[in-house]
């Protein structure tokens, strides 16, 4: 239809795709067509230029036999002729048996297929039977024979059993004999073997303790002697003191040049406070330097975590013991710890962890008490009990403070 004899609230639906109109406008198509007669007619003009002579059968009072009844009712809704409303019954008596009809013979179809599908399944299940029956028939013959055989089977294993039966009678008559025949001889090599173990084990325990007693007091003595030979080669030269025995040229009179007597040395007893005291320290022969980790690396840098504390202590004490060639050992609490930690100590640098329940202060001092009386030692800690304890037993404590402006000297 043209736009402009569209009415106004299908004008909006004419423009639906046909499938959507259908679906969407049917209800309003149909409300317009019931009140709006001049839209009734002009749909029924389209539909007589259509079919005109379905129209025309309709206008005579006459409805074609092989007419579609939907077709039917719409165009006697439409064009109105006499009796439609009888027409449109009519077409729909005409809908109701053909939908009866078709039902009926979709039906009857329905039930043909499902009696030929069941005659399938019957004689499918007639030869399953069939073969089930045959498999039945094999099992059996091969059940048969299965017990015949498992019946031989336990047979010769019966015989079997009492066979290995008798040998192990036999056997165990042969064993008692072996056993009551050897039994004294084993008794005297066991309790032979028995002496001979517990003399090794006390053998080996005496040279084990004299090997262990030996080397310790040989590392005492030999760590002492090294220190007094040191000491005295230090204070020769100090003391300006001859080498060697009188030579005869000595004994002749002359005027000789002014040589530095004992009072020439500089004094030694400086405070713990003394920048110089360090210094003199590690001058002495033979010094062991023990120092207490964390009290030193909390003193200088303790904003910094644990391991980075550890890792610049190393470094720095790297370049010290490169210069003085000290003996050198760092103790850390190992209570701080959660597990066992690697640390790179450079050379000359021995780093010890204390035990799980001992303290680094323990571990201190059983360092100082393990080097031999005269030796000098220096533990260097700020811990005022710690350095009281390591000065009763003849070690110089020293600041912590000192250590840290002589690295940072060096």
């Amino acid at each position: 239809m043209p736009a402009a004899t569209i009415p106004a609230p299908l004008r909006g639906i004419a423009k639906f795709d046909p499938r959507k109109r259908a679906k969407l406008g049917g209800a309003p198509i149909a409300a317009q067509l019931e009140n709006d007669k001049k839209f009734r007619e002009l749909v029924a003009e389209s539909v007589a230029a259509g079919w005109p002579e379905l129209v025309a059968s309709l206008a005579e009072g006459n409805v074609p036999p092989a007419a579609d009844p939907v077709l039917v009712a719409a165009a006697a809704y439409l064009t109105r002729p006499p009796g439609w409303a009888e027409m449109i019954d009519a077409a729909r008596a005409d809908l109701e048996q053909s939908a009866v009809a078709a039902e009926d013979q979709e039906r009857e179809e329905t039930v043909t297929r499902l009696r030929e599908q069941l005659a399938g399944q019957k004689s499918a299940a007639k030869e399953e039977a069939d073969r089930l029956r045959e498999q039945i028939k094999a099992a059996r013959v091969e059940n048969s024979d299965l017990r015949r055989k498992l019946h031989d089977a336990r047979e010769r294993a019966k015989a079997a059993a009492r066979r290995a039966e008798e040998m192990e009678r036999a056997a165990e008559e042969a064993r008692s004999a072996a056993t009551a025949a050897g039994s004294a001889g084993e008794s005297e090599l066991r309790r032979l073997r028995e002496r001979v173990a517990d003399v090794e084990k006390q053998l080996e325990a005496s040279r084990r303790a004299a090997r262990e007693g030996r080397s310790i007091e040989d590392a005492r003595i030999r760590v002492l002697l090294d220190a007094l030979q040191d000491a005295s080669a230090g204070l020769r030269r100090e003391l300006a003191l001859p080498t060697t025995i009188s030579r005869p040229a000595d004994s002749v009179a002359a005027v000789t040049g002014e040589r530095p007597g004992v009072r020439g040395v500089p004094a030694r007893a400086l405070a713990d406070d003394d920048p110089q005291l360090l210094d003199q320290l590690l001058a002495l022969p033979q010094v062991h330097l023990i120092i207490d980790g964390y009290n030193v690396t909390k003193t200088g840098y303790g904003t910094l975590t644990l391991a980075d504390q550890r890792t610049r202590l190393m470094t720095s004490l790297g370049g010290l013991v490169a210069q003085t060639r000290v003996e050198v050992t760092v103790v850390f609490d190992g209570a701080e710890l959660n597990a066992p930690v690697q640390v790179v100590a450079p050379r000359g640098v021995r780093v010890l962890f204390s035990a799980p329940g001992e303290i680094a202060d323990d571990l201190i001092r059983q360092l100082v008490r393990a080097e031999p009386s005269g030796r000098a030692i220096a533990v260097v800690s700020s811990d005022r009990e710690v350095a009281e304890s390591v000065r009763r037993m003849g070690a110089r404590p020293v600041p912590s403070g000192l250590l840290l402006r002589r690295l940072g000297r060096a």
